[in-house]
């Protein structure tokens, strides 16, 4: 277990040197924007600096922007999750600090597309062992168990001032190279980690019940048992159907892993569904044991 966790931070920490790399490297001096809170901190740095003459690094406001996320995401989605991504945003403000600020290219083109693949790789490997980078991602995570709506909704509105500013501050193709700088970044971000706001998994399985236990133990999710047999093997099993978001992927993985590792699961995209899907605000009280 000591090891799991020492991956998972070590991984945590090296995503957050790649998120300082594509700003420090490629972004900030092309004035093209990265998405969510890192944006955010990077143009309010800009425009402190080019407007009002203060200057605040991009490291130190992504820090300051993330603090009351901290607070949201300890009391609203779990302390293990919040704590990988206060170590994420601390690492991420300490090697924007240490790194220097420079221009490895003059092409604007080339900063947006090779400073979003960073970005995407970054995020997408923390994403991928079930960690955060702070910001949006833990807004994203609140409001998907408070309410069924789509969180890229949310997302798209955060980005979008990013860019409409980025086009009337300064010149309008940098609101151009910032949205190919996004969807670079998304891009990679879907090849490594998927980032649909909810998927659907069928779990091939002989131990039914107890996967279905450890499962409810841990989210508050439908599942539906579905006879099944081996068409090479004959072998009598039990598929397990649910739905879930994108955020808990993670700990479905895990559960799997640790109650029956010879589980055969496919985990497909979800585009929409009707019918009852369970909120948070909707859950029972939970029993204690």
């Amino acid at each position: 277990m000591f090891f799991i966790e020492a991956k998972r931070i070590l991984v945590v920490i090296f995503g957050s040197l790649l998120m300082a790399v594509s700003l420090n490297f490629f972004l900030i001096n092309a004035n093209v924007y990265a998405s969510g809170f890192s944006g955010a901190a990077q143009l309010v740095s800009s425009i402190l600096s080019d407007q009002l003459g203060v200057s605040v690094s991009t490291g130190i406001l992504l820090f300051i922007f993330n603090i009351p996320v901290f607070i949201l995401g300890w009391f609203k989605v779990g302390r293990g999750f919040t704590i990988y991504s206060i170590i994420s945003v601390v690492f991420t403000t300490i090697f924007l600090e240490l790194l220097p600020v420079l221009s490895l290219s003059n092409d604007i083109i080339l900063n947006a597309v090779f400073g979003g693949v960073i970005a995407g790789v970054g995020v997408g490997i923390s994403l991928k062992l079930g960690a955060s980078t702070g910001g949006m991602d833990i807004v994203a995570m609140v409001l998907s168990r408070l309410q069924d709506k789509p969180i890229g909704t949310y997302f798209l509105l955060l980005n979008g001032i990013i860019i409409v500013l980025a086009g009337v501050l300064y010149e309008p193709e940098n609101a151009l190279y910032t949205m190919v700088a996004l969807y670079v970044t998304t891009s990679v971000i879907d090849m490594i980690h998927t980032r649909h706001e909810k998927v659907t998994a069928m779990i091939i399985t002989h131990k039914a019940e107890e996967l279905q236990q450890a499962i409810h133990q841990k989210m508050v999710r439908g599942i539906t048992i579905v006879p099944a047999k081996g068409a090479y093997s004959r072998e009598e099993k039990s598929m397990l159907y649910l739905v879930i978001t994108r955020y808990e992927l993670y700990d479905l993985e895990k559960i799997i892993n640790e109650v029956d590792p010879q589980a055969f699961t496919n985990i497909v995209q979800t585009v929409g569904i009707f019918g009852f899907f369970r909120r948070e605000d909707e859950l029972p009280e939970r029993r204690t044991t």
